[in-house]
């Protein structure tokens, strides 16, 4: 008796996954800066595919600071912890969260494989839909209390304050919840701000709010819903952008787009512009696309999905947006082909030494798509005048082993007003802490 055609095209994929695709010709430094090294698209009949098996820190282990710095387990035993949120009290709520239910989303042989490979990331967890408040009281760098601060939400990531209401960005919708300094927990329930695309596909679903320094309005990231919009662009409606959304009545509209999935947000200390950390796309080869941080103008286009990089055209794109094209913006810092760059904070005022004093923490998630792996680490990007100014400095790495594993993933970062940086580690389930060594 003969395979069955669907078994044989299974056990096929399977071995093109492991045989095919690309290796970067390019360090990922060449895909790094103002101005990175652009190579011509290596695209291959299966996708590059290079996960990192997650594995998780022995008892005592810990991810190595650059010189100066000194490590710890700011709290452990945390449930895929995500993003972070500093209060000004002290307090640091984490959003533990992981994707919501998706039906759409694991559809087909590629969405079979798909699945396989982000459960062997360490990506397949149940969310515990949970915001967890952490405090360290005795200021020695470790949370000796915890409390959940916030449960039954849908699949929560960013997070922040504006005055006595906290805005958390569900999958779904932007919550406001009230809030006063020294809550250990919140029983109200949110009362809706706006609605966010969700669906059944939600191929990026994590969905990050930041407020002006007036309270008055917030900025909200949404991911696209697609790679590169091969379930067309009706499918994007709202997505691959930043929203402007009035914090009293929900009323929004597009700051900007183009951006494919806008993960970071924080608004630059000298010029109060909003910078945004953005994950480009993928299956173009190992060398590309360059993930990156920008500023973020108001009306301003960035590419996606018919460009990367300013007006390097994907030609995978039907159909094909010449005018849009024309007036795509090149972002202004590249940040490594693949990285998954994520977290976002920065440094001035914080009271870091040199050469951490001005500048961006940037939290990389790392690869799945590139051979070797890129990521998988904390990175600091220096600035000047509001803008990068040089080459990044390793803050925090080791995260993969020398097996290959990932003992653990980075993902936000945050000042925590006391001379330290906190770094949320969704597959070691760790809030680190890193601080000048005394």
């Amino acid at each position: 008796m003969g395979t069955p055609p669907i078994v044989a095209l299974v056990l096929a994929a399977a071995f093109g996954l492991a045989a095919c695709g690309d290796t970067a010709k390019l360090p990922v430094s060449a895909g790094t800066g103002p101005d990175p090294e652009l190579p011509p698209p290596a695209r291959t009949l299966i996708p590059t595919v290079k996960v990192a098996p997650a594995k998780g820190w022995a008892q005592g282990a810990a991810p190595q600071p650059a010189a100066g710095l000194a490590v710890t387990r700011f709290a452990e035993g945390l449930d895929h912890p995500r993003w972070l949120l500093a209060l000004p009290n002290g307090d640091v709520l984490v959003a533990e969260s992981n994707a919501p239910p998706r039906p759409e989303q694991g559809k087909g042989i590629k969405g079979w494989f798909m699945k396989r490979f982000m459960k062997k990331a360490g990506a397949a967890v149940p969310s515990a839909n949970r915001i967890t408040l952490l405090r360290d009281a005795d200021g020695d760098g470790i949370a000796e209390f915890r409390s959940a601060f916030l449960e039954g939400l849908n699949s929560p990531f960013g997070m922040t304050l504006a005055g006595d209401a906290l805005y958390v960005a569900n999958t779904d919708a932007v919550l406001r919840f009230p809030y006063r300094a020294g809550d250990t927990q919140i029983t109200a329930p949110g009362e809706k701000v706006v609605d966010l695309p969700a669906g059944p596909r939600n191929h990026h679903w994590t969905k990050t709010v930041l407020a002006d320094p007036a309270g008055e309005r917030l900025f909200v990231s949404t991911g696209s819903n697609s790679n590169v919009a091969e379930n067309g662009m009706e499918e994007e409606e709202g997505r691959a952008a930043i929203w402007i959304v009035d914090a009293k009545t929900g009323e929004h509209r597009i700051f900007a787009s183009g951006l494919r999935n806008p993960i970071g947000l924080a608004f630059e200390p000298d010029t109060g512009a909003l910078w945004t950390t953005v994950n480009e796309r993928d299956e173009l080869g190992s060398d590309l696309v360059p993930d990156y941080m920008t500023s973020v103008r108001d009306g301003g286009f960035y590419g996606w999905p018919y460009s990367y990089f300013g007006t390097h055209v994907d030609e995978r794109v039907e159909p094909q947006r010449p005018d849009l094209v024309a007036k795509a913006l090149v972002p202004d810092y590249a940040l490594g082909p693949h990285t998954a760059s994520m977290g976002l904070a920065f440094s001035k005022g914080a009271g870091l030494p040199p050469p951490l004093e001005n500048g961006a923490f940037v939290g990389q998630h790392g690869s799945w798509n590139r051979k070797p792996p890129s990521g998988y680490k904390v990175i600091f990007v220096p600035f000047a005048n509001g803008l990068p100014a040089g080459e990044p400095i390793d803050v925090l790495t080791g995260f993969l082993d020398a097996d290959g594993n990932a003992l653990g993933r980075p993902v936000g970062v945050v000042l925590d007003g006391k001379g330290g940086v906190l770094v949320a580690d969704d597959v070691g389930n760790i809030v680190w802490r890193v601080a000048p060594a005394r």
